[in-house]
C-alpha cells in the first residue's frame, strides 16, 4: 500500500518502495490500482487521567543486581517499584524500575521523570560510542552470533510472505544463510539442513566463476550440482552485499546472503519434476549454471523464462526412447517465488549493511570469525569426548555401513586423532555412480557432515563453516557420492542425503536410524505440478524416544495443510495418521511413522513416488529394533490393490487413491 505522497505522484511513491522492497523493477509493466482505502480519525470519550501523590521524601532503591550494559559492561544496578515512586521523582541510570507486569530499563546517561499522572518520561543523554572493539567478548560473541541468525531468519519471513507456491509458503521448503567474503557460511537460520551445507558451495562457485564480473546489484541464480547445486529444483539466488571503502572510495563485496527454494516443477520428464525413472540430468528439467536474475537493475524476466521452458525444445536425437520432456509447468509460480527469493536477499543486505553501519565493518567481520572459531572448538571438544567415550587410541576409528534399496553400500570410516582434535570422514568403499537418480552430488555429503555435526555438539552455536575446519571428508570420484556431471541426481538430494546422516550417526553411535527417506510425492499433468514430502519416524537416542511423524533430519519442512491442498489441487486427503508400532522397541523406542492416503478427482493424472526404505529396514542402536519398513499402494476405484514398490510413477483416473506408508526409526539399548 502507497500512503498519498505530498506531490500526489503515486507511481514514483509506488516505484521507489517496490525497489526498496525486491531489490529491481519491471520493465514494461502497466501500474494496476487495486483498491484506494480512505482514513478517518475521530475522537471517542475521553479518558481521564488520575494524578498521583506527590514525592515528599528522597527515593531508595528497593535492592540492586547485576546488569550487563554496553558501555559500562556488568554493572551493580539499582532496581525501583514503581508503585513506590510518586510524582516529580527523578531516576538517574543506569538503573531498572519495575512493576507486575514490566521492566524498565534507564540506560546510562539517561534520567526517567515521574510525571503527576504517574507516567514514565525518560530523557536520554548523550551515550559514549560504543567501545566493542575486535577482540573476543563472550557477551558480545552470543550478541553477535544471535544477530546474523536474525539476519537469515528475517529474509526467511521475507521468502515467505512474498512467495506465493505452496511450496514454499505453506511447505517452508527453503533456506536463507549469510556467508562471509571467502563465501563461507556464517550463520543461517533453522530451514533445511540439505541446502545449508551444500549452500556456502553454491556462493563459493560463482565466486570463481564471475569474479569480478560480479557487479553490485546483480544477483545470480542457480541449481546445477556442479555448482554447489543439490538437485535441479533447488533454485539458488545468491547476491552479494557490498560495502565502500572509507579510504579508497572503492566498493567490494564483504558479505554475501542466499536463499534456496524448492521449486514445484522445473520442466522435465515428469510433473513436479521428482522423476522416479531419471537416468540423466536433462530428463530432471532445467540446468542453470549461473544466470544474471537481476542486472542493472531490472529483474531478467525473458531471459529466465527462456532457460525455464528450454527443457521442452531439447532434441535427444532418434536413439532417445525415454518420456517427452517437458518445459516447467508452472512458470507463474516460479517466477514469482523467483522474485521472493530476490526480495528475501534485499531483506537480508539492508540487515547486515544496518549491522555494519552500526558497529563498523572491522567489528562485525572479527565476530564472524569469532563465531566460527567458536563453532570449530566446539566441534574438537566433541570430537575428543567420542574418542575417549569408546576408549579410541590416540589416532582411532569407528566405521558404519547401510545400504540404498537397490543394494548400493554407503560406507564411512571415521578416524578421530584425538591428540590434533581433527577427523577424517572417509567415504571408500561406497557405491559407483548409479544409472538412476540416487546420485548425490559432493556437496549433499559436505550437508549431511555438518549437519551431524551440529546436532553432537553441546554448545548452543549457529551451524557454520567453522564446524568443518577441523574435519577432512574424502569422497571417492564417479562414485553414488560423487558423480558426473550429467548424472541423474533428484532423488540424491532427498534419498541417499538420508542414508548418509544415518550412516554418519551410526559411526558416532549416537541413535537409532531414522526413516531414511523424505517419501517424495507428486501429481499433475501438462498444466501443473505438485510435490510434498512425507514424515516418518525418528531414531531413538540413549536418552529420548524418537520423535513420531517427524520430517527427519535433512529435511525439516512442512507438509501442505490439507484445506490449502485440497483447495488448490484435485485431490481428497482421505487419511493422514499415525503409524502405531512402527518404530523400533528398545530401551528408548524408535518414533513411528504415518500413513498418507490421497484420492484423485481428475483423470490421467500423473502420480510418481520417489522413496527409499521399502526394502532395507531403519536400523536400532546398541541393542535396539529396527524399524518397519515402508509400502506405497495404489488403490484403484475398481477394488484391485498394487504395490508401486520404492520408486514409481503412475496415470491415475478419478476415484483412484495412493497409500503412502513410511517408516518407522530404529530402538536404542535392548529392552
Amino acid at each position: 500500500m502507497v500512503k498519498s505522497p505530498e506531490d500526489q505522484d503515486f507511481e514514483a511513491a509506488f516505484t521507489l518502495q517496490y525497489k526498496t522492497e525486491y531489490g529491481f523493477l519491471l520493465e514494461n509493466r502497466k501500474l494496476l490500482v487495486d483498491d484506494v482505502r480512505v482514513r478517518a480519525v475521530g475522537s471517542g470519550s475521553k479518558i481521564e487521567k488520575k494524578r498521583i501523590q506527590k514525592l515528599e521524601q528522597v527515593v531508595k532503591p528497593e535492592t540492586r543486581t547485576k546488569v550487563y550494559f554496553e558501555n559500562l559492561g556488568w554493572f551493580d544496578t539499582p532496581v525501583y517499584l514503581l508503585s513506590a515512586l510518586g510524582a516529580g521523582a527523578k531516576i538517574d541510570g543506569p538503573s531498572l524500575i519495575i512493576d507486575n507486569t514490566s521492566t524498565i530499563v534507564v540506560e546510562d546517561k539517561c534520567v526517567a521523570n515521574i510525571t503527576e499522572n504517574g507516567d514514565i518520561r525518560i530523557e536520554v543523554g548523550e551515550q559514549a560510542a560504543s567501545p566493542i572493539g575486535t577482540e573476543l567478548d563472550s557477551i558480545q560473541l552470543s550478541v553477535f552470533a544471535n544477530r546474523f541468525m536474525s539476519i537469515a531468519e528475517q529474509m526467511g519471513r521475507t521468502l515467505q510472505r512474498t512467495s506465493i507456491s505452496a511450496n514454499i509458503k505453506e511447505r517452508l521448503d527453503f533456506s536463507c544463510a549469510l556467508f562471509g567474503p571467502d563465501g563461507g557460511l556464517v550463520a543461517n537460520a533453522p530451514h533445511l539442513p540439505v541446502h545449508l551445507g551444500a549452500m556456502q558451495e553454491a556462493v563459493r562457485w560463482q565466486m570463481n566463476h564471475l569474479g569480478r564480473e560480479w557487479k553490485e546489484g546483480e544477483v545470480i541464480v542457480s541449481n546445477h550440482p556442479s555448482a554447489g547445486g543439490s538437485h535441479l529444483p533447488d533454485f539458488t539466488v545468491i547476491t552479494p552485499v557490498f560495502h565502500k571503502d572509507k579510504k579508497t572510495g572503492e566498493s567490494s563485496p564483504v558479505f554475501y546472503v542466499a536463499s534456496r527454494g524448492h521449486h514445484a516443477d522445473i520442466g522435465g520428464i515428469s510433473p513436479g519434476s521428482m522423476p522416479p525413472f531419471s537416468r540423466s540430468l536433462v530428463e530432471e528439467g532445467a540446468c542453470i549454471k549461473s544466470f544474471k536474475l537481476v542486472r542493472d537493475g531490472t529483474f531478467q524476466e525473458k531471459g529466465i523464462t527462456d532457460l525455464l521452458m528450454a527443457p521442452g525444445l531439447i532434441d535427444l536425437g532418434p536413439s532417445y526412447v525415454g518420456p517427452k520432456i517437458s518445459g516447467t509447468r508452472n512458470l507463474k509460480d516460479n517466477l514469482s517465488d523467483l522474485k521472493a527469493q530476490v526480495a528475501a536477499n534485499n531483506k537480508g543486505i539492508h540487515l547486515v549493511s544496518e549491522l555494519i553501519e552500526h558497529y563498523g565493518l572491522e567489528v562485525v567481520q572479527a565476530y564472524m570469525l569469532h563465531v566460527q572459531n567458536n563453532a570449530e572448538e566446539a566441534v574438537r571438544e566433541m570430537l575428543v569426548e567420542v574418542s575417549n567415550a569408546y576408549s579410541l587410541g590416540e589416532i582411532g576409528s569407528l566405521e558404519a555401513l547401510d545400504y540404498m534399496d537397490d543394494g548400493t553400500p554407503i560406507k564411512l570410516k571415521l578416524t578421530i586423532d584425538r591428540k590434533k582434535r581433527t577427523a577424517e570422514f572417509d567415504f571408500a568403499g561406497s557405491g559407483l555412480e548409479v544409472l538412476g537418480n540416487i546420485n548425490a552430488p559432493k556437496a549433499v555429503t559436505y550437508s549431511a557432515v555438518i549437519y551431524c555435526l551440529r546436532c553432537l555438539v553441546k554448545r548452543t552455536i549457529p551451524l557454520n563453516q567453522g564446524c568443518l575446519n577441523p574435519i577432512t571428508v574424502k569422497i571417492p570420484e564417479n562414485s553414488i557420492l560423487s558423480p558426473s556431471d550429467t548424472a541423474a541426481v533428484v532423488g540424491g538430494n532427498v534419498l541417499t542425503s538420508q542414508r548418509v546422516t544415518d550412516v554418519i550417526l551410526q559411526a558416532f553411535r549416537a541413535c537409532g536410524d531414522s526413516q531414511g527417506c523424505m517419501n517424495n510425492f507428486t501429481f499433475g499433468d501438462s498444466t501443473m505440478g505438485y510435490y510434498e514430502t512425507i514424515a516418518g519416524g525418528a531414531g531413538a537416542t540413549a536418552k529420548f524416544d524418537g520423535a513420531n511423524a517427524v520430517q527427519v533430519h535433512m529435511t525439516n519442512t512442512r507438509i501442505t495443510d490439507v484445506e490449502i491442498l485440497e483447495r488448490k489441487y484435485p485431490v481428497l486427503l482421505r487419511e493422514f495418521s499415525i503409524r502405531e508400532g512402527s518404530g523400533g522397541a528398545g530401551e528408548k523406542r524408535g518414533g513411528n511413522g504415518v500413513v498418507r492416503e490421497l484420492e484423485f478427482l481428475k483423470d490421467n493424472f500423473n502420480a510418481g513416488i520417489l522413496s527409499e526404505r521399502r526394502v532395507f529396514e531403519p536400523k536400532g542402536m546398541n541393542g535396539g529394533e529396527n524399524g518397519l519398513k515402508g509400502e506405497n499402494l495404489l488403490l484403484k476405484k475398481n477394488g484391485q490393490v498394487v504395490n508401486l514398490t520404492a520408486k514409481n510413477s503412475v496415470t491415475v483416473q478419478t476415484g483412484d487413491r495412493v497409500r503412502i506408508i513410511t517408516p518407522g526409526g530404529g530402538g536404542f539399548g535392548a529392552k
